[in-house]
């Protein structure tokens, strides 16, 4: 399985990565603050409304012009006089209703009033739409007639032709009927009818109705505006037909209500000056502000959602300065910050900008006495709009509600304004943390290195101990181990050394017993002895000298490391050494094959050739002692580089496995335990392993790559 290798500062920097949980609580922690700040605009938008509508209980006047009473509306009867932007010039030609073209209602065969012959298919249609401006209510009439017949010239009748009548109940409670008829397109003009539908005589001339008559392609238009004055809150209007100007018969009468009587009458909501007076004053408020009929509709409005300017909005931008701190937020924090908020939008879709309705579960509520509120996207999912209803009492009855609208952009702009300010902390907080624990955990890191490498460095390849771990003086728990660890090697060292020294001494102890006994043995076979004892003192003899070949062995390895530490170095040819060793083991050998290859070049270095020589002795010795009989010996010195390459080669057992560097170690061999005819310790290799070390070389034992033997392979600088 594979192991990743994270360091100390790896795991570190990874849990410190749990400092990102960080801005997610602050975040939640704001999101919470935002929830409870919702919570009190709606309940605070609630008692607004509750107080507009105090201001509008029991006040029946402000709802008696109104439609209020009817128990239901209907669009095409009862009539909504929609608030102009500007004056209508009165040329018959509609150029300033279209952008209210969305307003049109469309008047046809659901509302014909009377059909002379119900055989005959009915051509009479018209487009109408009512609206008020500067005291006037103005009203267009968009007929499709395709015999259009005008009042005779000089007759002395004005409804036995294409005309126009309108009937109201005035605020006065008297019940006025009007005719629209002319001789010729041009200025209409208007004559009031007797009150007693069953006449249309005498008539009188009206002429504060005014307005204009055009033909068209498909009959005329009616453009007109009437003073407010004269209309009440029962108003309609019906088109009638003529067709044959011979007879001059009505043959269809098309209108939005019937006008024989006032209860056959539609009505007609103009929006309430007076409730708009009352509920101007929170146009300067970021609410807008709606008064509705218990129908829904508009009676009076006021401000505009789209331009709030909310305290918490001004205060906040009260606050901007132009500090290095605040351009660095704003040119470099502020961009990263808002790829997660979102800006309130300054420009949004307002659906009910220009509505003349309103619905909705806290209108439902409110119309049903109690308050409400709710919440509602608008149409682009840009804004969030909070609405709240309170309902308007007049005798135990609702008359109507006060509707009040926010945007949740100041809250919004506070939310994002503490967040910039947490994500700052955050950011400072994490920064600094990260960078502490960085380097904290560099701090660690680099005493456990350091403590790992003097441990390293402390004991060699061999397992003695070269150097001494320096204990730490910090008070924790590295410093705690780098004592124990100063301690553990430093008792190792004396073991060591105890080790080292332990054959000298042991040579040292007993030479002086076996010189006694070697003595004794020697005077006692100077006696004259029986054959049977003369055997067992031969015997005691050549254990004697075993053992004194043994204490030989080892006070040289004792002795040699004592005078390396003494020797003088001389620059010395290497190759003449090595050939003038191996000219000599030639002549002590004369059974045993060389095969020789020494370059002719003196290849010098420092040291000491006697140490060399010493060294070859060693070598050729092993060599000797586990080579095949009758198979020669390979000993080849080269030169690669600055270094001299001594390989001595021979044929015979192999090493034993991971025994290549144990061999070079004191008091080890891998000699087959048998019967041999000297003793043999495992020093030859430990002294050729403290040469090779004193002249800066390394040795090393392979087996050979034909595994047939072993190649012992010598490196020593060249000067």
């Amino acid at each position: 399985m594979t192991r990743f290798p994270f360091g100390l500062r790896t795991k570190v920097i990874g849990l410190s990565l749990f400092l990102l949980c960080l801005p997610w609580l602050g975040y939640q922690y704001v999101w919470e603050m935002e929830k409870y700040l919702r919570h009190g605009q709606e309940r605070t938008l609630e008692g607004t409304t509750q107080a507009l509508a105090t201001a509008l209980h029991e006040r029946p006047k402000l709802f008696d012009g109104q439609a209020s009473f009817l128990k239901q509306v209907e669009k095409s009867r009862d009539l909504y006089a929609y608030p102009l932007a500007g004056a209508i010039l009165l040329d018959g030609k509609l150029n300033e209703w279209q952008e209210y073209q969305h307003r049109f209602i469309q008047y046809g065969e659901a509302n014909l009033i009377m059909r002379a012959d119900p055989s005959t298919p009915l051509t009479l249609s018209f487009t109408h739409m009512v609206g008020q401006y500067d005291g006037y209510l103005y009203a267009f009439f968009q007929v499709v007639d395709p015999n259009v017949v005008f009042r005779g010239k000089n007759a002395l009748s004005v409804d036995r032709n294409d005309h126009l009548s309108i009937a109201t109940l005035a605020p006065d409670n008297k019940f006025k009927r009007y005719i629209v008829a002319t001789t010729q397109p041009g200025w209409i003009s208007a004559f009031e009818l007797p009150a007693n539908p069953k006449q249309t005589v005498p008539v009188t001339p009206e002429v504060r109705i005014q307005g204009q008559w055009a033909t068209t392609d498909v009959g005329y238009n009616i453009e007109l505006r009437i003073p407010l004055d004269m209309v009440g809150s029962k108003l309609g209007f019906a088109i009638s037909d003529v067709n044959d100007s011979k007879y001059r018969d009505i043959t269809a009468v098309v209108g939005t209500s019937a006008l024989d009587t006032v209860d056959k009458l539609g009505t007609v909501l103009v929006p309430s000056p007076e409730i708009e007076n009352i509920i101007k004053g929170m146009s300067h408020y970021s609410s807008r502000i709606w008064v509705v009929d218990k129908h829904g509709r508009v009676l009076a409005k006021s401000g505009d959602i789209r331009y709030s300017n909310s305290v918490w909005t001004r205060t906040l931008d009260d606050e901007n300065s132009n500090s290095m701190w605040q351009r660095f937020q704003r040119d470099y924090l502020h961009p990263l910050y808002y790829k997660i908020l979102t800006k309130p939008p300054k420009d949004f879709i307002d659906s009910l900008q220009d509505s003349t309705e309103l619905d909705g579960s806290h209108i439902q509520k409110a119309l049903a006495g109690q308050q409400s509120s709710t919440w509602r996207l608008t149409p682009d999912n840009k804004a969030v709009v909070l609405a709240a209803a309170s309902p308007i009492w007049i005798d135990n009855n609702v008359m109507g509600a006060v509707v009040a609208e926010e945007t949740t952009h100041g809250i919004r702009t506070l939310r994002n304004r503490a967040l910039e300010k947490l994500f700052n902390v955050i950011l400072t907080i994490m920064s600094m943390g990260t960078l502490a624990l960085f380097f904290f955990a560099s701090s660690i890191s680099n005493r456990i290195r350091k403590l790992r490498d003097e441990a390293e460095n402390a004991i060699d390849s061999q397992g003695r101990v070269r150097n001494h771990l320096k204990p730490s003086k910090a008070r924790d728990e590295i410093g705690d181990l780098s004592r124990s660890f100063a301690s553990i090697v430093g008792r190792l060292g004396q073991y060591t050394h105890y080790l080292e020294n332990m054959s000298s001494r042991l040579s040292h102890e007993l030479r002086t017993p076996v010189a006694v006994v070697r003595s004794s043995l020697e005077h006692l076979n100077l006696q004259t002895l029986d054959k049977d004892t003369q055997k067992y003192v031969d015997r005691a003899q050549e254990g004697v000298s075993r053992l004194s070949m043994i204490l030989n062995n080892m006070s040289e390895a004792t002795r040699l490391e004592q005078s390396l530490t003494q020797a003088d170095v001389a620059k010395f040819p290497l190759s003449q050494v090595v050939s003038g060793c191996m000219q000599g083991y030639q002549m002590t050998y004369p059974e045993q094959q060389f095969s020789v290859k020494v370059p002719e070049q003196p290849l010098m270095m420092q040291g000491v050739p006697e140490y060399i020589a010493q060294l070859m002795d060693k070598l050729i010795a092993n060599a000797i002692e586990f080579c095949h009989q009758g198979s020669a010996i390979e000993v080849t010195l080269t030169q690669v580089g600055k270094q001299a390459t001594l390989l001595i080669s021979n044929l015979g057992p192999q090493l034993p496995v991971d025994m290549s560097e144990q061999i070079f170690d004191s008091m080890v061999s891998v000699r087959i335990n048998q019967a041999q005819d000297k003793p043999h310790l495992g020093l030859g290799l430990y002294i050729a392993r403290l040469v090779t070390e004193f002249h800066q070389g390394k040795i090393l034992a392979r087996n050979r790559s034909e595994n047939d033997g072993v190649d012992i392979l010598v490196t020593l600088p060249l000067s």
